[in-house]
C-alpha cells in the first residue's frame, strides 16, 4: 500500500509507445519503476548497440525496479537482483497528465563506471519531483560489458545506452507530464563524466537543453590503451579479446576478470600509466566515432554552446578514496611525492605545486594533487572549454564538512548527492552527514535543491553566470556566497592542460 493509500490496482497508468504502464503512488508522486528503454542486451545483442524495445500487450506493472547491470564485486555495494533487464528507467512525477509539460531531469548515477544502480535508496526523487519536476534515473551497462574497447562491438555502448535512454525520454515523457523540449541530464561523478562526453557525441544532439556535471573525472581513455585493457581482461578469462570470445563468458562472471585487473593494475605501470596510480580500468574512449574527441575540445569549438552548462566540484575530492585506501591521516613523503610526479602537469609539475601551495604539508599535497588531476580541474576546466566555444556555464563547489567521521572528509567526494535529492538519513549517506541530519544539513540540501529546479526550469541557478574575467563561483556552505572561484592557485597550475585522452605508454 502506498502512503497515499492508493493500491496498485488503482495505480495511475500511463500509455508509452510500447504499451501501457501502470505504476504506484508514493507521497505525493506517482511513480514508474524498472520501465525497459531497450531490449535487454543479452545473446544476439550482447556487446550491441541498444535497441528499441518491443511492444508489449495489456498493462505491464511498474512497481518494481529493474536488476543493475553486472558490476564490480570489488566496488559495488549494488542489490543482489537476479535477471537481464538492465536497461531500464524509473520516473517520478507529481503530475501524470500530458497537459502539465513540467521540466524534466534525467539522472545518471555515477561508480567509476564499474558500478551503479539507479534504485539505490539515495537516488529516490521524491524531494525533486515535489517541486513540480519529472525526474528519471536510469541503469546503463557498466566495466567490459558497456565500456571495454572490443574487437566487432561498437565502442562506449553505455554511452549509446545513454542515448537510447534519452530517446526514449524525447518520446515518451509527455505522458508522465514531462516536456520532452526542457530536459535537462544530471549526473555525479562518472555520471557527470557521461554527461560531458555526451555534450560532445553528434548522437545525442538536441536530446536535452541543460546539463549538470557534478565532478566530472578527467579519465578518458585512448582507444590504444583501452585496448590494452581488454587485452588484459580477456587474458584473465583465457579467452580472445572479441565481441565473439568475450560472448562465450556468461555476464554475471565477467566483472571477475575487470576484478582481476584492477586488482594489480600497478604491475602496469610503465605500459598504462596514470590510471594505475588510482587504479581506474574502465572510462569512456575516444574512438573517433561514438566520442570523436574529448569533451574539454569538443565544447571549447562549439560542441554544446547551445546546451546551458551547471558544473562543479567538492573541496575535498579526494578524501574519501584515502579513507577507502586506508592512507587517511597517514599519508608518507614517499607517497605525496609519487602522487606529484605521475599527476602534476608538466615536468616541473611537483616543484609548480611547492611553489604554489608553500605552507602545504605533505598529506594536503597529496590530497590536493589527486583532486585536481581526477576531479576538480576537469570540472572547471569543463566550463572554461563551454565559455571559450561560445556557451553559458555555471561554476559551484561545494565546502560544507561533512559531520560523520568527526568531519574528517570533509566536502569529500559524493557529498553533493545526499544534498541534492534531500536524502540525509540513511543507508549510506549516515556515514558522512550521520544518523539524524543536523538543521544546517537540511537547509543546505534544500538550498542546493532550489538551485538545481531552478536552473531546470529557468537555467538561473540564482548566482551570476561564469566567465574568464571573474569567474564568479556559488561556493555552498553553512554560509553561502559567490566569489571568485576560490581554487585559483590549482586552476593556474592547470590552465593550459588539455586533459588529452589517456595513452597507451609502451606498444
Amino acid at each position: 500500500m502506498a502512503a497515499s493509500g492508493k493500491s496498485f490496482e488503482s495505480g495511475p497508468e500511463v500509455r508509452t509507445v510500447a504499451g501501457v504502464l501502470r505504476g504506484g503512488w508514493e507521497s505525493s508522486a506517482a511513480v514508474f519503476r524498472g520501465i525497459p528503454f531497450a531490449e535487454s542486451p543479452v545473446g544476439e545483442l550482447r556487446f550491441a548497440a541498444p535497441r528499441p524495445v518491443r511492444d508489449w500487450d495489456g498493462v505491464r506493472p511498474a512497481v518494481a525496479s529493474g536488476p543493475p547491470p553486472p558490476q564490480s564485486a570489488v566496488l559495488a555495494a549494488s542489490r543482489n537482483t537476479a535477471g537481464d533487464d538492465w536497461l531500464t528507467v524509473n520516473v517520478w512525477t507529481p503530475q501524470p497528465d500530458s497537459a502539465a509539460e513540467l521540466p524534466v531531469m534525467v539522472w545518471f548515477p555515477g561508480g567509476g563506471y564499474a558500478m551503479g544502480d539507479a534504485a539505490l535508496p539515495q537516488y529516490d526523487a521524491g524531494h525533486l519531483a515535489a517541486t513540480g519536476t519529472v525526474v528519471v534515473t536510469l541503469n546503463y551497462r557498466l566495466g567490459i560489458e558497456g565500456f571495454a574497447q572490443i574487437e566487432g562491438a561498437p565502442a562506449n555502448r553505455g554511452l549509446l545506452d545513454q542515448v537510447a535512454a534519452l530517446e526514449w525520454v524525447r518520446d515518451n515523457i509527455r505522458v508522465f507530464g514531462g516536456d520532452p523540449g526542457r530536459v535537462t541530464v544530471f549526473g555525479q561523478s562518472a555520471g557527470a563524466g557521461s554527461i560531458a562526453a555526451l555534450l560532445a557525441m553528434p548522437r545525442a544532439a538536441g536530446l536535452f537543453g541543460r546539463a549538470i556535471a557534478q565532478s566530472v573525472p578527467g579519465t578518458f581513455f585512448s582507444a590504444e590503451l583501452a585496448a590494452d585493457l581488454t587485452a588484459a581482461f580477456a587474458a584473465e578469462l583465457g579467452v580472445a579479446p572479441t565481441a565473439s570470445g568475450l560472448s562465450a563468458v556468461p555476464p554475471d562472471l565477467l566483472p571477475a576478470a575487470g576484478d582481476a585487473v584492477f586488482a594489480k593494475m600497478g604491475q602496469w605501470r610503465e605500459r598504462w600509466g596514470q590510471i594505475t596510480h588510482r587504479p581506474i580500468p574502465y572510462a569512456p574512449v575516444v574512438d573517433g566515432d561514438v566520442l570523436p574527441t574529448t569533451p574539454w575540445e569538443a565544447l571549447a569549438e562549439g560542441a554544446a554552446r547551445d546546451i546551458e552548462l551547471l558544473v562543479g566540484h567538492t573541496r575535498d575530492e579526494h578524501r574519501l578514496f584515502s579513507l577507502i585506501d586506508g592512507v587517511l591521516g597517514r599519508v608518507t613523503r614517499e607517497q605525496t611525492e609519487t602522487a606529484l610526479h605521475v599527476l602534476a602537469p608538466w615536468p616541473d609539475g611537483p616543484q609548480r605545486y611547492r611553489e604554489a601551495f608553500p605552507s602545504a604539508a605533505d598529506e594536503e599535497l597529496y590530497e590536493l594533487v589527486n583532486a585536481d588531476w581526477l576531479f576538480r580541474m576537469p570540472s572547471v576546466r569543463l566550463a572554461d572549454a563551454q565559455i571559450a566555444g561560445g556557451g553559458r556555464a555555471h561554476l559551484y563547489e561545494l565546502t560544507w564538512t561533512a559531520p560523520g567521521m568527526g568531519g574528517a572528509l570533509g566536502a569529500c567526494h559524493g557529498l553533493d548527492v545526499p544534498l541534492v535529492f534531500g536524502n540525509l538519513g540513511s543507508g549510506q549517506t549516515a556515514v558522512l552527514i550521520g544518523d539524524v541530519p543536523s538543521p544546517e544539513a537540511v537547509e543546505l540540501s534544500a538550498r542546493i535543491r532550489r538551485s538545481w529546479t531552478s536552473f531546470v526550469a529557468q537555467g538561473d541557478p540564482g548566482w551570476p553566470a561564469y566567465g574568464v574575467e571573474r569567474r564568479l563561483t556559488q561556493v555552498f556552505d553553512t554560509v553561502s556566497r559567490v566569489t571568485a572561484y576560490p581554487e585559483e592557485a590549482s586552476r593556474i597550475l592547470w590552465q593550459d592542460f588539455a586533459f588529452p585522452p589517456l595513452p597507451l605508454l609502451a606498444g
